[in-house]
């Protein structure tokens, strides 16, 4: 058996088809096939069951599974102890965090470490996922709620204040009570964010007409005149078309947090770029 193999396994185990699981590894779809099939014949058992919505796992394929994963889970902690050992500042950094903090917020700390330390390649992934430091998907992350992993360093770093934002030729709301306003919210699986109901509750008689998790889409709606958003006011500030309506209250402030692998805590690299992100952005 190739151990190699396993990442092709968990990776098809995880996406649910070649092609993805293909496209996680930067492999071909044919090259795939082929590693798994060497490794069910190594194995002397179907791993998984081939059904038109995709692979399923088998009995045995399961049983293979856990294995896999505690194969994974101590090739990665070796890699993550070697790491932590490093000392000089090169190398690569992986970070992840949403697409607006990214670029308006990380950007500029981002571009002051690069001019620090040259020989450090950072590269900043803006994903909706939560990736997987223990996976080693990303080294740092930045999140809105506290890291529940028990492996995971996770440290406050600000509290993030929002406003409400409109085009500024969009009529202001009438009376406060927002009759004939149209509001841009988050959609419905992240409905219970506390701007969605705060603003619902300024504006009561307001209409929603545009919802996204993505806010830098919300703030181009605002930008385009399709009604009134709460955005994070380093990102509605950015934008020049945009104006700040008092309501007569400030909506709710998020927390950020972000978090690393403890095995990562030595790693001389990440160090550096911790102690800059927290001596420019932490509260």
């Amino acid at each position: 058996m190739d151990w190699s193999d396993l990442r092709v396994f968990l990776a098809i185990a995880r996406e649910g088809t070649l092609g993805a699981a293909a496209r996680k590894l930067g492999q071909t779809q044919p090259t795939m096939g082929r590693r798994l099939q060497a490794l069910e014949e190594a194995l002397g058992h179907k791993l998984f069951q081939r059904t038109k919505d995709g692979f399923v796992l088998t009995a045995e394929g399961t049983v293979v599974l856990g294995h896999a994963e505690r194969v994974e889970e101590e090739t990665l902690a070796l890699q993550r102890q070697l790491a932590g050992q490093e000392r000089e500042l090169d190398g690569l950094l992986c970070i992840t965090a949403s697409d607006w903090f990214a670029e308006h917020v990380l950007t500029p700390v981002l571009a002051d470490f690069a001019l620090e330390h040259p020989r450090v390649t950072i590269e900043l992934l803006t994903d909706s996922r939560f990736l997987s430091l223990s996976r080693r998907e990303a080294d740092l992350a930045f999140r809105i709620r506290p890291f529940d992993e028990p492996d995971v360093v996770s440290r406050h770093l600000l509290d993030m204040r929002y406003g409400v934002y409109a085009h500024t030729t969009y009529p202001l709301p009438q009376a406060f009570d927002g009759e004939g306003t149209g509001l841009i919210i988050m959609d419905t699986a992240f409905g219970g964010m506390p701007d969605v109901g705060w603003l619902q509750r300024m504006l009561p008689n307001a209409r929603v007409v545009f919802r996204s998790n993505a806010r830098t889409v919300q703030a181009n709606m605002c930008r385009h005149g399709v009604g009134v958003a709460v955005l994070p006011r380093p990102l509605g500030d950015a934008i020049a078309d945009l104006r700040r309506i008092d309501l007569g209250e400030d909506p709710p402030t998020r927390e950020t947090w972000m978090g690393y692998h403890r095995d990562m805590r030595g790693l001389a690299r990440l160090r550096a770029l911790l102690d800059r992100v927290i001596a420019q952005l932490a509260d």
